[in-house]
């Protein structure tokens, strides 16, 4: 299975499998010197694990990190980057691989089941194997070496909408999504987003979500023109998050809604630069930064993973009836959050890099 990679200078690549033994990440390219601790990665992997609240998964796993190359002490007995491969693993240990024995045969509505056992002529059953959103947990940790990267740039996510229910957006307060399990930045919103995901759990189902993620300290300059565009990277780097179907930049699909004079972010000058007077490109123009927040955001369709009995085919073409057991997400949305952030970080420290090679 090829393209298991992204990134050019700041390079990732991800392996394992939902049931496997472990699953990680190889991050080539990290500059040397930088402090890096495993204590770092985990704060970021404990926000995305599963098992934290009655809205996610119960698969109860510690996503312990291990560094197993790429770091040395150095003169004052820090642990740094060398400049080598970081090598990264995370150890699979809640696995119920049973729960899928009744689907074997059977391809899962919504899932990559029929497209996997088309193209490779085999496919792990148990959890998606490769195409399970566990694979994430990977990103995240090489997300966290991304962040160390580009120390001086700031990334928050937050959940902004699920179902048709969106946040007020008079009431946004980062803070806020510090204290709620579903990283949602309206109190108001989050105590009835509960209610409201307690009912879709209840009925066997599941529904969608909006993810933002914002990017604050990025300078005027990274990205290039035509095919090295920053937000072409950061749209490509979205969708590849499992159950993404829909991505935007600033003012997004919105945008076909304004006049010229309304869309285009008017400038006047400013200290050290211009002073923009509004973000409707999201921080990106002709795919370079423009030194505004970067402002992304990704729609996640609903788990397919439901326990509402689907129609659907075996692998040998005959109609049957499914129904996924297991432990899965009423809304996987939720923790695709810090996995929105971690693919935030790591276009961003790629691009960092490419324009100090280039630029200086």
């Amino acid at each position: 299975m090829s393209h298991n990679s992204f990134g050019h200078l700041f390079r990732v690549t991800t392996f394992g499998e939902s049931h496997g033994p472990a699953l990680g990440a190889i991050v080539d390219g990290c500059p040397p010197n930088i402090p890096l601790e495993a204590q770092e990665i985990q704060s970021f992997l404990d926000k995305r694990k599963p098992g934290q609240s009655r809205f996610t998964t119960q698969r109860r796993e510690a996503d312990a990190v291990k560094i197993l190359s790429g770091v040395f002490a150095d003169r004052d007995g820090r642990q740094v980057t060398t400049g080598a491969p970081v090598a990264l693993v995370i150890e699979n240990t809640d696995q119920r691989s049973k729960d899928y024995g009744e689907i074997a045969d059977k391809y899962r509505p919504g899932h990559a089941d029929y497209v996997y056992d088309a193209k490779y002529g085999v496919r792990d059953y148990r959890g998606g194997g490769r195409s399970s959103a566990r694979e994430t947990a990977a990103r995240v940790a090489a997300g966290a070496v991304a962040r160390k990267v580009i120390a001086g740039v700031t990334i928050r996510g937050a959940l902004v909408q699920v179902g048709p229910h969106r946040i007020d957006r008079a009431r946004f307060d980062w803070a806020e999504v510090e204290r709620n399990p579903l990283f949602c930045p309206d109190a108001r919103a989050a105590e009835f987003w509960a209610d409201y995901l307690d009912g879709v759990r209840k009925d066997g189902s599941s529904i969608g979500a909006v993810i933002e993620i914002v990017a604050e300290g990025v300078p005027v300059g990274w990205g290039a023109p035509i095919y090295g565009k920053l937000d072409a990277d950061l749209a490509a780097a979205m969708m590849s998050i499992n159950a993404v179907k829909g991505v935007e930049l600033g003012a997004g699909f919105a945008a076909a809604e304004l006049t010229g004079e309304d869309n285009a972010d008017e400038m006047r000058a400013g200290k050290g630069g211009p002073q923009f007077l509004s973000n409707n490109a999201g921080g990106v123009l002709g795919g370079i930064s423009t030194g505004q927040p970067v402002v992304v955001r990704f729609a996640v369709k609903p788990t397919s993973s439901i326990l509402t009995p689907r129609r659907t085919i075996d692998r040998f073409g005959k109609e049957t009836d499914i129904v996924t057991k297991g432990r899965h997400d009423p809304c996987v949305g939720i923790r695709a959050v810090p996995v929105g952030e971690a693919m935030m970080a790591c276009v961003l420290a790629d691009h960092f890099l490419r324009h100090r090679g280039q630029v200086g």
